[in-house]
């Protein structure tokens, strides 16, 4: 564990994506972001702030993509939410214009 707050917890993602690639988690089980309590969406994002300082005193990635994969159709493959934090660095996409866009690349890019 890297962190913790009273209602959520933050660890290193299993299958990393990038280097720092760190999964937010609440402690109470739920499926979704929108069953949280205020409080614990409150303690989620505090802790949010926290891991992405860490993330950026030991990594120094240049961005950062947020993601929660919310339902089946989303990509939900477990089914306890939790919220990845990846860091993300010059050059590890040859043009990362779009972002979380690619989820359905068909879409993704709409700049000319």
């Amino acid at each position: 564990m890297i962190d913790e707050s009273s209602t959520a917890i933050a660890i290193r993602d299993g299958y990393p994506v990038s280097p720092g690639h760190t999964l937010l988690i609440p402690k109470r089980h739920t499926g979704s972001f929108f069953d949280l309590s205020e409080q614990e969406r409150s303690d989620l994002f505090s802790l949010l702030d926290r891991t992405k300082l860490a993330l950026d005193e030991e990594f120094q990635p240049q961005g950062y993509n947020i993601g929660i994969n919310d339902g089946a159709a989303a990509g939900q493959t477990v089914l306890h939410l939790h919220v990845h934090l990846i860091p993300r660095y010059d050059g590890d996409r040859p043009d990362p214009r779009g972002g979380v866009r690619w989820v359905i690349p068909d879409k993704a890019k709409y700049w000319p």
